[in-house]
């Protein structure tokens, strides 16, 4: 891959700001979108808007098959087993919202068990804490081990017999570590629970194989792979799929409506209340076409350079405390520069052109379990440089030497 290439696909990382070069390094929270995905949603709404599902008119003909052949291409990018596995959402946050309301509640009683680990969003966290005091149920934590990364040892504690729902993420969005989802998967169905996978940030990084993983739900967003923002994504296999109940009710999603009755479709189509976000949806499908055109491969050799080139000089920084496991790392950095606030060094940064995020990036009790209250948060994506990475570097020494030099 000609990174130069690559990234004149992405004309927003050639700006400057501040009066400096952008590195963009906050891909964690947002990935960038390139141009062929823009193209697309506009000729979607130069040629083909209309609604789907409703009408017979050529428009409307043509933007539902556009939707339902992106949905094929989402099943054979995560490998699920059908297109009819796939659920169109706005987000992650409401994927997993929708699994806790619309499955966990059918499943999950007083005295019951509900899994997750100590690293979770809080869209992978609340949502479960929520479930446990409707229905009485306990919430549970796999924890951490020595080198941050997940204990089997605390899964194989934790997961029990009373035990119905495990809900993980694929990837730490704080610590860079990497979920063995299939391992846990094989504690949880030994019991008869139910694995729901947030995989927020592990698609557009790394393949995903929701058989391979033998996950029974996924979740993920457009926007952190390279897709628009609003577009999420809910897999679930066929068989639990029928066990979930819909939490949104209305257009589209009905078969038929009197006075006193409704009967609402089969899925994918009973969680699809309303006018879904149908632009979103076609530029998730050429973000889709465009990470396949580059190659998971060449993806990932080109992120692990990154990681090989920042990981260890990052740790040599006078000051910087890291967190994460000290070797297998995806591209997520959180640290802490000593004596200063997050929000300083991220200010700091920015100042020199560098956009990273600061504070507790919607994982406080992780934090809790690090014992800070915020981390500064660098994550790099395949259209980054090593350019880029060593001006991060020599900005963070910038800064840090700029508050010490103030404060003296």
């Amino acid at each position: 891959m000609d990174v130069r290439t690559v990234r004149k696909d992405f004309p927003i990382l050639n700006q400057r700001v501040n009066g400096e070069p952008l590195v963009y390094f906050d891909n964690a929270a947002t990935s960038q979108t390139p141009l062929s995905v823009l193209d697309a949603v506009r000729s979607y709404y130069l040629t083909e808007n209309a609604n789907v599902h409703r009408g017979v008119h050529t428009l409307a003909e043509r933007a539902t098959e556009h939707y339902e052949r992106v949905r094929q291409k989402v099943a054979r990018f995560i490998n699920a087993e059908t297109a009819e596995d796939i659920i169109f959402t706005r987000s992650t946050t409401e994927s997993l919202n929708v699994i806790a309301r619309g499955f966990g509640d059918q499943v999950v009683k007083a005295g019951d068990e509900i899994v997750i680990t100590a690293m979770e969003h809080h869209s992978n966290l609340v949502p479960w804490q929520e479930l446990a005091m409707r229905t009485g149920a306990k919430l549970k934590f796999i924890e951490l081990d020595t080198e941050q990364k997940l204990s089997l040892a605390s899964a194989a504690e934790q997961i029990t017999p009373r035990t119905k729902i495990v809900a993980v993420t694929a990837a730490s969005n704080v610590l860079g570590t990497v979920t063995p989802i299939n391992k846990l998967a094989k504690l949880a169905h030994q019991v008869h629970a139910f694995v729901v996978v947030d995989a927020a940030q592990l698609v557009g990084h790394q393949p995903v194989d929701v058989q391979k993983w033998d996950a029974d739900f996924m979740a993920f967003s457009g926007h952190k792979m390279l897709a628009p923002t609003g577009i999420g994504v809910l897999y679930g296999r066929n068989d639990v799929l029928q066990m979930m109940r819909p939490v949104q009710f209305g257009g589209e999603m009905i078969e038929d409506v009197t006075r006193t009755k409704t009967t609402f479709k089969c899925a994918p189509l009973d969680f699809e209340a309303g006018t879904p976000n149908i632009s979103g949806v076609v530029g998730l499908g050429a973000a889709i076409d465009y990470l396949n055109q580059i190659g998971f491969a060449v993806i990932e050799q080109r992120e692990q350079k990154l990681v090989n080139y920042l990981l260890p000089r990052l740790r040599e920084v006078t000051g910087v405390t890291l967190y994460g496991p000290q070797y297998e790392h995806t591209g997520v950095f959180s640290f802490n520069l000593s004596g200063l606030h997050p929000h300083d060094v991220a200010t700091g940064l920015d100042m020199e052109g560098v956009a990273v995020r600061a504070g507790h990036h919607c994982a406080q009790p992780l934090m809790q379990t690090l014992g800070v209250n915020a981390t500064v948060r660098a994550s790099v994506a395949f259209y980054n440089t090593i350019d880029e990475c060593q001006r991060f570097l020599d900005a963070l020494v910038a800064v840090r030497e700029f508050f010490q030099n103030g404060i003296s």
